[in-house]
Parts: structure tokens; C-alpha cells; sequence
């Protein structure tokens, strides 16, 4: 049975393809056999995989109905489920009950804390979530730990018992390397090194 993860949040642009592809990458550079699946209409994850370089490691796409049934490829190891903006209600729960792990991508302004918390709390409400069969973190997106909005942050979401996987910063790294169809983990390591860094609390998470 495929390993699953499903990126969602409410908002658009909050980071949701960044992270979903990212996934991809690591998973597929570990040698598993990937399927990257895009509920969002506006297929942002498919077309970045349109330009995956052939050299890299394979990852396969999927184009996934919102709320109809579907199962990944006989042989798929791991499943990333990039969601679409507005994601709740029926299709919402309908995802969360097929998934192992949802991580949530929040930016640290107050925009983006007031979209997320009745999301987060739908979610947490969910049978599959309750039942402890799925389970939920967030990760703080383009923000330094260090600063004031990094801890207003951490405040919103401990209030609201959700762990923060880690944090990743600002750079545009991650906008060339999606430019060309690639992820951090296809780097050279002494390229990202600082970043690479920043996504091992989020590795663990998911290896638990």
C-alpha cells in the first residue's frame, strides 16, 4: 500500500506546489517509485513535471478528479496530493481519509493565520484525523525562525495543537530549481546545504 501525503490549505499561493514538489523530489532521489498527484485545477505540479529533466530521478504524475475515487499504479510507493485553493466540506474529508500525512504550508502574516485557522480546525475535526489514521503538521513557509512574525506564528498554531515541522526560508533557490523542472534534493548538496537543513524536521515527521 502506497505511503500517502496530501499538501493542502485554503489559500492560494501559500506554497502548496512548492512543498509538493520538493516532496516529490526527495522521495524519488531515495529511489522510490513516486506518483505526484494534482487535485488543483490549475495543474501547477503537472506542469512543472512537464519539465523534469529525463536524467533526474522519475517521478510519475497523476491527475486526480476532486472527490472521485481513484487508486495510484500497482508498484507506487509513495503518493504527494497537491490540493487545490479552497479545499473543504466533502472533498476535503474525502482526501484526508485515503492519506497517511497532511502537512499544511502557512506564511506567518496575519492574512494568511486568519485563512488557516477554521481550515485547521475542519481538519482536526475529521474521522480520519481523530481516529489517529492521518495525521496533520504545518510547515511556516518564506519566513526566518528568528523573527517576531516566526513566533506570532508558533503562538497561533500551539494554540491550536499543531505541530511546526519546520520553516523555510525566503530564497530563490527553490524558484530556479522549479524553473527547470528540478527540486532542492536534485542539487548539488554544497548548493543547498542551508536549506537541505531546514527540511530534516519535516523528513523525520513523515518517517514517523
Amino acid at each position: 500500500m502506497a505511503y500517502s501525503i496530501l499538501i493542502a490549505n485554503p489559500k492560494g499561493g501559500s506554497g502548496k506546489s512548492t512543498l509538493a514538489t520538493n516532496l516529490a523530489g526527495f522521495y524519488a532521489a531515495q529511489g522510490s517509485r513516486v506518483m505526484l498527484g494534482d487535485v488543483d485545477k490549475q495543474q501547477t505540479s503537472l506542469s512543472w513535471l512537464s519539465c523534469r529533466p529525463t536524467p533526474l530521478p522519475y517521478i510519475d504524475g497523476w491527475q486526480l478528479a476532486p472527490g472521485e475515487p481513484a487508486k495510484p499504479p500497482k508498484g507506487t510507493q509513495v503518493v504527494v496530493l497537491d490540493s487545490p485553493a479552497g479545499l473543504q466540506g466533502k472533498k476535503l474529508a474525502a482526501l484526508v481519509a485515503r492519506v497517511d500525512r497532511v502537512i499544511v504550508p502557512i506564511q506567518p502574516s496575519p492574512f494568511d493565520m486568519w485563512a488557516s485557522r477554521e481550515f485547521l480546525a475542519q481538519l482536526l475535526q475529521e474521522k480520519a484525523v481523530r481516529k489517529q489514521r492521518a495525521f496533520v503538521g504545518v510547515v511556516g513557509m518564506r519566513v526566518d525562525p528568528r523573527t517576531r512574525s516566526a513566533r506570532e506564528l508558533q503562538q497561533f498554531l500551539t494554540e491550536l495543537q499543531v505541530p511546526v515541522l519546520g520553516w523555510l526560508r525566503d530564497t530563490q533557490l527553490y524558484v530556479q530549481a522549479a524553473a527547470n523542472g528540478m527540486t532542492l534534493f536534485d542539487l548539488p548538496a554544497s548548493r543547498a546545504a542551508r536549506d537541505l537543513e531546514a527540511w530534516r524536521g519535516i523528513l523525520r515527521w513523515l518517517d514517523n
